[in-house]
């Protein structure tokens, strides 16, 4: 039985619409046994936060089926050297952090992390610049400039420090190996034995390719049929929608 990680904006909702027939699919998995996470690479939402965006669409996920890029951004920074970090983001992020360990705090810290806020000001860009041209290191938990309402994500929130940097970070999300590797690792799954289901070419497809899993690409969300020539790689399976996906 094959392990599923699927993303959700795209796939199963449209802002907190549920996707017609995303119901479909989830009760057959879920009946079938499946394991899976929702995997998704924003991280100012908790999974019960994720949980409760589901179930105001009508379904029932129980929280452990939630993965987010902040809890994958927690995994890493748990096996790095050093315990402080300035975060720029809100409560899910913070959370993840204080829950290994980690003091937050501007001074002399060893991290700069980067997630979502709609708090973001010039103060925080300048300190942000500031510390890490000091030496703190750079993290951002995703690549994403703009979320599905096109309100600026992590991508853009990051490139003002980049500038003035000139310091790139290393980033956590999708398409980042490393977040597919903590999503598996959080389910005892091996990638090959695994199939990564989104909507997007650039982060979820690319994601499963470099990550050695199976890739469907729905074409309910960001990346169509006109868009594939852009791109050297190609999913396994394309499928309208999620409900239509009939491979597990």
């Amino acid at each position: 039985m094959k392990n599923l990680l699927i993303d959700m904006d795209g796939v199963v909702l449209h802002d907190n619409s549920l996707i017609p027939g995303a119901d479909h699919f989830l009760h057959r998995i879920m009946k079938q046994g499946n394991p899976f996470l929702f995997i998704t690479n924003y991280p100012s939402q908790t999974p019960a936060d994720l949980r409760n965006r589901l179930m105001t669409s009508g379904v029932d996920i129980p929280d452990k089926h939630f993965y987010t890029s902040a809890m994958a951004t927690a995994a890493f920074l748990a096996k790095q050297k050093g315990k402080k970090a300035y975060v720029i983001g809100e409560g899910a992020l913070t959370h993840e952090l204080y829950s290994i360990g980690f003091t937050l705090t501007d001074i002399n810290p060893d991290f700069v992390v980067v997630g979502e806020t709609q708090s973001f000001n010039w103060d925080m860009i300048k300190k942000a610049a500031g510390l890490i041209m000091k030496g703190a290191r750079f993290i951002a938990t995703n690549p994403d400039v703009a979320g599905p309402s096109g309100s600026p994500a992590c991508g853009a929130l990051c490139a003002p420090i980049e500038r003035i940097t000139g310091k790139k970070p290393f980033i956590i999300g999708k398409p980042s190996p490393f977040m597919m590797r903590a999503a598996l690792n959080s389910m005892n799954a091996h990638s090959h034995n695994t199939v990564i289901i989104g909507d997007n070419m650039k982060t979820d497809i690319l994601a499963g390719i470099q990550s050695g899993m199976e890739t469907v690409l729905v074409l309910s969300g960001v990346s169509q049929m006109t868009d594939l020539d852009q791109y050297p790689f190609m999913p396994n399976h394309i499928f309208d929608t999620l409900e239509d996906v009939n491979i597990v």
